[in-house]
């Protein structure tokens, strides 16, 4: 099994950034592909980036350009969040797993461990 925890979390004013971090444990080699996920109250849980191992990454358009997703270096994976806004507060969760297919990459069936979350809020 894999265990992640988030954190770098917190609260930012318009422009500002935030970089997340991820630390992986556990039996890594059985994942492909880690990856940042974030909800909102009232939201659908959206994939917004994600590094497979072999280093190809997926990017949300939705934050493509702002975001950036590293490579996963000694089991922890990052993003950088630069430019926030207030529609970026959520709560912001990593994910390790397997997808079946490239176009799961940013789906939420193609993981099947998740960390505790890390909240991220934005103010104007």
């Amino acid at each position: 099994q894999v265990q992640l925890v988030e954190s770098g979390g917190g609260s930012v004013q318009t422009g500002g950034s935030l970089r997340l971090s991820c630390a992986a444990s556990g039996d890594i080699a059985s994942i492909t592909s880690m990856a940042w996920f974030r909800q909102a109250p009232g939201q659908e849980r959206e994939g917004l980036a994600a590094r497979v191992r072999d280093g190809a990454f997926s990017v949300a358009d939705s934050v493509r350009g702002r975001f950036t997703i590293s490579k996963v270096t000694n089991n922890t994976l990052y993003l950088q969040m630069n430019n926030l806004t207030p529609e970026d507060s959520a709560m912001y969760y990593c994910a390790a797993g397997v997808p079946r297919f490239d176009n799961w990459r940013l789906q939420i069936r193609g993981y099947s461990t998740w960390g505790q979350g890390t909240q991220v809020t934005v103010s104007s």
